[in-house]
Formats: C-alpha cells, structure tokens, sequence
C-alpha cells in the first residue's frame, strides 16, 4: 500500500436525475415489502422531463396476482393507484415543483409485471432446497478506520455536503438551492492517514440569477461556509482549490437536465472508488437479491473486523450461483493491515455461530431485511451512516466479541 497520496471520491443529491430514480424504486420496494415481508421486488425507474416510468417483475399477492386479478392485468384494486401516489410523493418530498419536473403534473407509466416462474422457482425454497441466490454473481464489503462510522473519507465528507445542502434548502436556510447537486473531495493522504483537503468541487442547482453578480456570491459563500463546517478543523487552508458551479449557471437540473435511471451510481452507494465492486446495484431490489442482501452482509462483516482492531483495513467478498444456497468462495484483504493472516480470518468467520451462515435466507435473518427500510438507503450513501439517528442493521458491530472468540 502506498503511505502519500492523493485521494478522489465523488457524490450526488437525492435530488440528481440518478438518485430520484433510485428512491422510486426502493420506495416501491418498501411498498411491496409493508405489504408482503416475503415480496420479490425488481423495480428499475427511468426519469426525464415530466415524466417517470417503471419497468421490470414483482411478486406480492396483496398488490398483484395475474389468475385472481386478471380482469385488472393482475394489479389488485387500487394497487396501481397506490404505486402512483408512493411514486409523486417520492418526487414532493425531494423539493420537485419545477415547470420541467413537478410531482403534481408529471406523466407516469408503469410497466411491472409479475416475476418469471423460471426464476421463482431457483429463489424459492421447497422441499429440502432452501432459498437460493436470486442470481449470480460478486459482492464487495469493505471498511476502514478513516473516519468513526469505518469509512474511506473523502466519500464520507462528500456524502456529507450534500446532505448539508439539502437541510439547508428545505428548512430555509438557503433558499436559493434547488434539489439537483453534485460533490466531489480530495483528500491528501500522509502515512496513510488523511490529513488535508487539496481540492473541493460542488455543483449545485439553483434559483433564476444565482450565477453572476451578488447573488452568486452568495451562493459561492454559503457552499464555502457549509463544507468548512463538515471538514475537520485544519483541513481547509490556502492551498485548497476550490471549484463551485464551474460551468456557470445551473438552472435547469434533475431529470429535466438530463434523464435518470435507477442504478447508475454504484461507486456513490457503496465506497467512492476505495474499495472492488461486483457490478450490481441495490435499489429496486428486495433483499432475496444478493446483489443487495450480500453487499450488506459483506459490509457488516468488514466493519465488524476493523471495529474488533483486527484490521485498518479489510475487504470481503462473496459469490453466489442462482438458485444455490451457499456462497461459492468467501475471500479476506486486509492490506497487510491484518493483525492476524486472512486466510485464518476467513475460517473464523465461518466458524461464528452467531452470524446464523451466509445463505441469503441466514443474510436476510441476520440482518433483518424483510422490512421497509430501503428508500432512506437511496440517496448519501447505503453505508456508514444512520437515518433519524438509527444505523441500518449492516452497520451494527455485534460481531466483534465473536469474531474475536473465533481467533482466539
């Protein structure tokens, strides 16, 4: 590992083109999920101007059966009513009431249909089969001791300005501020350690005339202010290069700028760049989807190692088969951080009797989630942080007293 170097990592708003998309599609997650703690969920949304549209397959018979439905196309009465308003209200709530996006007017269209029996039948437990991988593939956890919450830093202050922008803009602190932003920190790292903010870039939307003259000041002076609150103290000095709405004006944002689909922005949801990424994305998805459930419990399950001084650093993967129950390998990094080999890491996470196994049913157990937990993961990030001061079940550190019983 190199000890001095310079660190990038980006995030965007709840209110970017990418993000309204993801936060309709979990909300309708949790809208099956409060119907059905068993629902199969897999909801992608495209945004763009005045216009929201879903696709893809559910399973939950309180909301969608094609043989008891069939008159209706298989929605219950009403259902199609409800995703309709969960999905405006998703959109009000960001701040959207602009004449190219507005939660009242715009058009919707829903295209969910029911889950193919092909895949049902590899997911579901029958028989002497548990509950399969909802499909194939790799998942990355990964954790850190840069900051409290064991996040790589310049994604968590990122992830921290936006959030700071959206407060402001909808408790009146900064009026001028539209729902639409971007963010982006670099951080320069010294034996290892972060220890200055070299550059600070934020793009945000906002009111008509805030680019030029005293009302860009204003703005430039708030974003300036808001960051040097987020920052440790001393990270900000005269070397710091600071780039705020570089292209000028910024009227014309969320998904009237530019469209929006749900899943685009998987190095904003997960580690900002420090850490693998299998590729698939989380929102839209219920937790039988290991895509979701086993990114989950692979975070847990770094953290839980760096929380325990086991390591600084540590990443973890697991890869899963469709259909299968187990995970095909499970494999441990700590970046020569390690205060004990891997491999033995490996075993011992194996071993621990409390994590109830590594089957997307022992995931969904340990983890609990079967709930309606999703949209507040949709926007600043699925990690390293809490929502109304509760963390999600991934981020607990319950782990650490049997791990470490496990090495001893």
């Amino acid at each position: 590992m190199r000890s001095d170097y310079l660190f990038t990592s980006e995030s965007v708003s709840e209110g970017h083109p990418d993000k309204v998309s993801d936060q309709i599609s979990d909300a309708v997650v949790d809208l099956m999920l409060s119907k059905d703690s068993e629902a199969r969920v897999a909801c992608e949304t495209m945004t763009t101007t005045q216009r929201v549209v879903l696709a893809g397959e559910i399973r939950c018979a309180p909301m969608f059966d094609a043989e008891k439905y069939a008159e209706n196309g298989g929605w219950a009465p009403g259902a199609r009513d409800e995703i309709e308003e969960t999905v405006r209200k998703v959109v009000k709530d960001i701040g959207y009431e602009q004449d190219g996006f507005h939660w009242k007017t715009l058009t919707f269209e829903n295209h969910l249909h029911g889950q193919s029996s092909e895949i049902a039948q590899g997911v579901d437990a029958s028989g002497n089969k548990d509950e399969g991988a909802g499909d194939q593939g790799i998942m990355f956890g990964f954790a850190c001791d840069e900051t409290p919450d064991l996040m790589p830093a310049p994604l968590d202050y990122s992830h921290k300005i936006l959030h700071r922008l959206a407060q402001d803009r909808k408790n009146g602190t900064a009026p001028f501020l539209e729902p639409d932003s971007k963010s982006q920190v670099t951080l320069r790292y010294e034996n290892g350690k972060p220890v200055e903010c070299t550059a600070v870039v934020v793009s945000t939307q906002h009111a008509k005339g805030y680019h030029e003259g005293e009302k860009e000041a204003e703005l430039k002076a708030y974003v300036k202010k808001a960051v040097a609150d987020i920052l440790p103290d001393g990270w900000l000095n005269e070397n710091t290069v600071w780039h705020i709405n570089p292209t000028g004006a910024f009227e014309i944002g969320g998904p009237d700028g530019d469209a929006g689909l749900t899943g685009r922005k998987i190095i904003v949801d997960t580690y900002g760049g420090a850490a693998p990424h299998g590729g698939g994305a989380f929102s839209g998805k219920d937790p039988t989807k290991v895509d979701r459930s086993a990114a989950y419990i692979t975070r847990y399950l770094a953290k839980n190692v760096v929380a325990a001084g086991l390591a600084r650093r540590c990443t973890i993967q697991l890869s899963y088969a469709i259909g299968v129950s187990e995970p095909l390998s499970l494999y441990v990094d700590t970046h020569g951080t390690g205060t004990v080999d891997d491999a033995k890491l490996e075993e011992a996470i194996k071993s621990v009797k409390e994590l109830g196994g590594l089957t997307p049913r022992g995931i969904r157990t340990r983890l609990d989630l079967n709930k309606p937990i999703y949209r507040s993961t949709a926007a600043y990030g699925h990690f390293g942080r809490d929502v109304d001061g509760d963390h999600f079940p991934w981020e607990r550190t319950d782990l650490v007293d049997a791990l470490k019983a496990a090495l001893a």
